[in-house]
């Protein structure tokens, strides 16, 4: 757990981040709050959070939340992250493409090889379940939770399909009854519904933790608005 320091050190980041961008100096703040420019920079450096009062007034002259004054995001991490957004993109779609690539490529083959031996057109399914993989991976790393979901979900379905139709379609079984072969759809049932639990349960979890932590925020703002203004 985060001691008051650290949580004051983010919020004095914040504080310092949205003075500057709203174009004032300590001083110039310090004027239209009525405190004094040495509470200010106590505030900026860390030493200490001003009460909830003063916190929300600044969120309001600032046009943010008063989240985003005492979030554990700092402004300057967000700002970070937009722009690593469109690479990540990037990433996503050549790492798709390849996929495909090497799956038209081996589809390609293999028609021209043996075109009359099976079904290679199952290539192009199997290149859904691999990409449905690189999603998960993406997904876990870069914490798209949303993203992960439904990754985790099509890959589920679409590995499925893939054994169903592999094994309907394998020369050997000609002539077999094939009738109760859906049934390996049942096994998606439980699968999902254990990806949902488990989707449920972890946000569940984490917006707990974000109560506490915010709750921890606001006591410290609190204890800190007994002081007088200097």
């Amino acid at each position: 757990m985060e001691n008051m320091h650290e949580i004051n050190c983010k919020i004095a980041k914040n504080l310092s981040y949205y003075r500057k961008a709203a174009g004032l100096t300590q001083a110039e703040l310090a004027e239209k709050i009525n405190y004094s420019d040495k509470s200010v920079s106590k505030w900026e450096q860390g030493n200490g959070v001003p009460d909830i009062y003063i916190l929300m007034q600044l969120a309001k002259m600032y046009g943010v939340s008063l989240n985003d004054l005492v979030g554990e995001e700092t402004p300057e991490s967000v700002t970070r992250a937009k722009k690593t957004t469109g690479l990540k993109v990037l990433i996503i779609l050549l790492s798709s493409g390849l996929v495909w690539l090497i799956a038209t490529f081996a589809f390609v083959t293999l028609q021209l090889i043996k075109p009359l031996v099976g079904p290679w057109w199952l290539v192009f399914l199997y290149a859904v379940t691999v990409n449905a993989i690189l999603m998960i991976v993406y997904a876990t790393h870069w914490k798209y939770r949303f993203v992960h979901f439904v990754s985790v979900s099509v890959l589920i379905w679409v590995s499925i399909t893939c054994v169903y139709l592999t094994i309907l379609n394998i020369p050997e079984n000609a002539g077999l009854d094939m009738a109760g072969l859906w049934c390996v759809f049942l096994l998606g049932i439980p699968l999902q519904a254990l990806e949902v639990l488990w989707v449920f349960f972890r946000s569940l979890f984490r917006k707990n933790k974000e109560k506490y932590a915010a709750g921890v925020v606001l006591n410290t703002a609190t204890e800190n608005g007994t002081e007088t203004k200097e």
